[in-house]
């Protein structure tokens, strides 16, 4: 019995290694099918943002909840996004996104799904917008800021670097 479970333990631990940071595969996310070099991209920032799965580790870090639940049903729903205000400038770097975007659980805990990319549009001076992993950034004139989310820790079935994730619900979100 003792080597059945230990074999059990040892199929668990190589099947849910896909999900870890640093990884070559994360079901629906790697490989991504945007080519090597995006891949290379999810997988960096998936290492630099494993520590914000404890979302106390990302307000230690200087982010801080910017938004409450956002959803827009049927598309699916984006989730509270947590901003570093000091990263919202011209640049973009793949291992320092400027929001950490989660969901909740029923037990009411943060679940990190996914990042985004900001730039302020007053903050960008070129002819074209910014691009990060290949993607151009979309333009949000509202909010002032160029914009893209990656979900880089919860598949979304809309792709990638699409701004809804039906995956993502608000419904067991009370703030």
């Amino acid at each position: 019995m003792k080597n059945g479970v230990r074999a059990s333990v040892g199929l668990m631990l190589v099947l849910s290694s896909g999900l870890c940071a640093g990884s070559d595969v994360a079901p629906g996310i790697l490989p991504s099918g945007f080519g090597a070099t995006v891949d290379r991209d999810v997988k960096t920032v998936r290492d630099a943002t494993a520590e914000f799965h404890a979302v106390d580790r990302a307000l230690a870090a200087g982010y801080e909840q910017e938004t409450g639940c956002m959803e827009k049903p049927p598309e699916g729903g984006m989730g509270y996004h947590f901003t570093k205000r000091e990263l919202r400038d011209g640049t973009l770097e793949v291992d320092k996104p400027e929001v950490l975007v989660y969901a909740k659980r029923a037990d009411g805990s943060f679940k990190l799904n996914g990042v985004e990319y900001i730039v302020p549009i007053a903050a960008w001076k070129g002819s074209t917008p910014p691009t990060i992993m290949g993607q151009p950034l979309r333009r949000f004139d509202r909010a002032g800021f160029f914009y893209l989310h990656a979900w880089i820790w919860e598949h979304s079935p809309s792709g990638l670097f699409a701004d809804w994730n039906p995956r993502v619900k608000c419904k067991l979100a009370s703030s």
